[in-house]
């Protein structure tokens, strides 16, 4: 059994919080990532955007874009089935 890769974030009173690496998912050119919480699982995964900084690295950014969810939401759904 493969172990799943855990990510540290920092959430917005500057707490360090831990997910695991559920999904990773490329939709036109634009790469998610589906994150559980470690500590509250019940409350659900996260997905977020891969961007890149101006220094060309890799972060994670909320999606705030309501079509661009549902968008990732349904792909996620289509590799359930």
């Amino acid at each position: 059994m493969n172990e799943q890769e855990k990510i540290t974030l920092i959430d917005e009173n500057n707490n360090e919080v831990e997910f695991t690496l559920v999904d990773y998912v490329e939709i036109e050119d634009q790469r998610y990532v589906v994150l559980l919480p470690d500590e509250d699982p019940e409350n659900g995964a996260i997905i977020l955007r891969i961007d890149q900084d101006e220094n060309g690295d890799d972060v994670l950014v909320e999606i705030e874009d309501d079509e661009e969810f549902d968008r990732v939401v349904a792909v996620l759904e289509q590799e359930e089935e």
